[in-house]
């Protein structure tokens, strides 16, 4: 059984396959409102040429429970939308608020103590830890959060998405479609009200992808979380409820 960080600290994945820490040091304010709100957001970054707009302020909300696809050609900037509405970012300008809580009111670490609590991932790459088995991987947000029973959950939720028979398998001896089920199962094990994915399908063969599609919303609608995700593919999109199209860092 490996060691895991302690209860207080975050699961923050770090974009490098692994994961991070923080502890929880900042004060929350709450508000009324949708589960997601957005205002005036906007990214700008520094380059050779003086300053490059990825992102022109944009507003939209999401309600609770709803699904919403962010579309776009590639560069188009809906992946660094997605970081920002998690506050693995930081805009230029603008404001985010999860659940009723304005994230970039918050530091560092209260907006991991925020993903933790609030959010769930779905990556393309799918982000396991390569020297935990399937279900450790699972475990691990379990663990983190200090929840009982951690091994428990975790079993019932691969078993929930087929892979009772691979729970001591590491990620190089699953295929690309059971370690994206993997990742689902650790997305949702905490039952999380919000969920993003980015790309979930992306390194996917089509048939993979469409089983894997289908299990992602069925899991969505079982747990009622708000599901956020960034496609380029218009029939996964077109099974959200809603969905919002970026061109050139706009929203169209």
């Amino acid at each position: 059984m490996p060691d895991f960080p302690k209860a207080s600290s975050n699961f923050v994945p770090d974009g490098s396959g692994g994961y991070s820490t923080a502890s929880v040091t900042a004060p929350v304010s709450r508000h009324d409102g949708a589960a997601i709100a957005v205002s005036g957001l906007a990214k700008r970054v520094a380059d050779a040429s003086g300053e490059l707009t990825i992102l022109h302020e944009v507003d939209f909300t999401v309600q609770k429970a709803e699904t919403l696809a962010i579309v776009g050609a590639s560069g188009s900037g809906k992946s660094t939308l997605l970081g920002l509405l998690a506050g693995l970012d930081t805009p230029s300008a603008g404001k985010v608020v999860l659940d009723g809580v304005d994230i970039y009111a918050l530091d560092e670490d209260g907006r991991a103590a925020l993903r933790k609590e609030k959010l769930g991932f779905v990556f393309q790459s799918f982000q396991l830890l390569a020297h935990l088995t399937a279900v450790e991987n699972v475990m691990l947000p379990l663990e983190l959060s200090g929840a009982t029973h951690a091994r428990e959950k975790a079993e019932a939720m691969l078993e929930r998405v087929g892979l009772a028979s691979r729970l001591k398998h590491y990620p190089k001896y699953l295929s690309g479609g059971e370690q994206q089920r993997v990742a689902l199962a650790r997305a949702f094990v905490t039952e999380p009200p919000l969920l993003f994915a980015d790309e979930p399908t992306g390194s996917l063969d089509a048939a993979t992808g469409e089983s894997v599609i289908k299990l992602m919303f069925e899991l969505n609608r079982q747990h009622g979380s708000t599901l956020v995700l960034v496609t380029h593919d218009q029939s996964m999109a077109a099974r959200c409820g809603r969905t919002i199209t970026i061109a050139a860092g706009r929203l169209v």
